[in-house]
């Protein structure tokens, strides 16, 4: 029994000799080894021995990368204003021997050291330029901290700023700064808007004018040649129809018993209307009567045998000619010309050669001619020659 209470006592004894003498480091982790409370060497990671009860690892270095985010601090402003700044700090223990003796708590150095510096820093500058710097505070204290903090086994890699806090009514002042601004710029847009706008309706409306007032100037301008051109055939045409009935009457010779007849016609024109009640009877009505009644005594101004030249006025010749450019075309309205004149003379018996010759050139004939060949042939059908027998009356 004795003998198994002491084979149990050495291996509780060789457990613990075991466990002081073997010390296992993790993986970018490095441990501090003390001899008698003295620095004595740094355990690499992995399997390391050391001497029991001699030996003692008094701290476990961490060689990553570490962040650490510090509270809100307040900082007060070149214009004093009081803001609230928020940093984060990026740093690597380089040196686990200066991290271990060189300073108690290195990660409290470098909050105290932040805080001081950050105040250093923003203490030159006024709101607008702590806002607008951010980069310029991360730089500035990024450097002090760098230098600051080798001595320690302490490589600072970046500072950042997180977020910079003004007082609430600096917050509202702000904001109004900010809306007062862009109403002015949109403000600003849609004055310039509406004055482009009304650049442009302007000059649109200056060209639909000039084009509507050259439009109305042109149809302006086509309807007065319309009306001029038509007024001129108007005339034209009045006075060929005026020279041909003026030719007719004085070709046809007309007498005492046509005229009589003419004024019997227009009594019932007189006295059309509801309105007349009275109507004066020309005193030319009362000598027509009288042609009518005898032939013996002639009216005044009214010759009983004109004596002149009596020929019929051809309607086609009194057609404009159309020039034309196509000379098959004249061609052919001369040959139907000529057969028309030749139809014509097989008629009345004049020469085929006289009434070819007076189709192809009717301004060149001979007023006489016809006249003279059958002077009793223009008289009115169907009228009896009054002068010669007063008894027919």
């Amino acid at each position: 029994m004795a003998l198994l209470i002491v084979l149990l006592l050495v291996v509780l004894l060789a457990i613990v000799l075991l466990s002081k003498t073997v010390k296992i480091i993790p993986q970018a982790r490095k441990g501090i080894v003390e001899r008698f409370g003295k620095y004595k060497n740094t355990l690499d990671p992995g399997l390391n021995v050391i001497v029991p009860f001699i030996d003692k690892m008094r701290y476990l270095a961490d060689l990553r990368e570490q962040v650490v985010t510090f509270p809100p601090q307040p900082v007060i402003t070149e214009d004093n204003l009081t803001v609230s700044i928020d940093t984060v700090i990026y740093f690597q223990v380089n040196d686990p021997v200066s991290a271990t003796y060189e300073i108690a708590n290195y990660i409290q150095a470098v909050e105290q050291l932040t805080m001081t510096t950050l105040r250093n820093i923003v203490g030159g500058m006024d709101l607008e330029q702590t806002l607008t710097s951010r980069e310029t505070i991360n730089s500035g204290l990024a450097a002090v901290l760098d230098e600051a903090t080798g001595r320690w086994g302490i490589k600072v890699k970046r500072v950042e700023i997180k977020s910079i806090d003004p007082p609430a009514s600096i917050k509202d002042a702000m904001e109004k700064q900010m809306r007062a601004d862009r109403d002015k710029r949109a403000s600003i847009l849609t004055a310039e808007g509406q004055r482009q706008s009304a650049i442009l309706t302007a000059e649109g409306n200056k060209q639909s004018a000039i084009l509507n007032a050259e439009g109305a100037r042109e149809a302006t301008i086509l309807r007065a040649q319309a009306d001029r051109e038509s007024q001129i055939l108007r005339a034209q045409g009045e006075g060929q129809a005026i020279q041909t009935v003026f030719e007719a009457i004085h070709d046809g010779a007309p007498d005492q018993s046509l005229l009589a007849y003419q004024y019997l016609q227009m009594l019932p024109k007189i006295a059309e209307g509801d309105a007349n009640k009275v109507w004066i009877v020309p005193s030319e009505i009362g000598k027509a009567l009288e042609g009518l009644g005898s032939t013996l005594t002639d009216m005044q101004g009214i010759p009983t045998n004109s004596g002149g030249p009596r020929k019929r006025l051809d309607p086609a010749a009194l057609e404009p000619a159309v020039p034309s450019s196509d000379r098959a075309v004249a061609e052919a309205d001369d040959a139907v010309k000529k057969a028309i004149a030749e139809a014509n003379a097989s008629v009345t018996g004049t020469p085929a050669a006289a009434a070819a010759a007076a189709a192809m050139d009717p301004a060149g004939a001979d007023p006489g001619a016809t006249a003279s060949a059958d002077p009793a042939a223009s008289d009115l059908p169907g009228q009896p020659d009054l002068t010669d027998d007063p008894g027919t009356a």
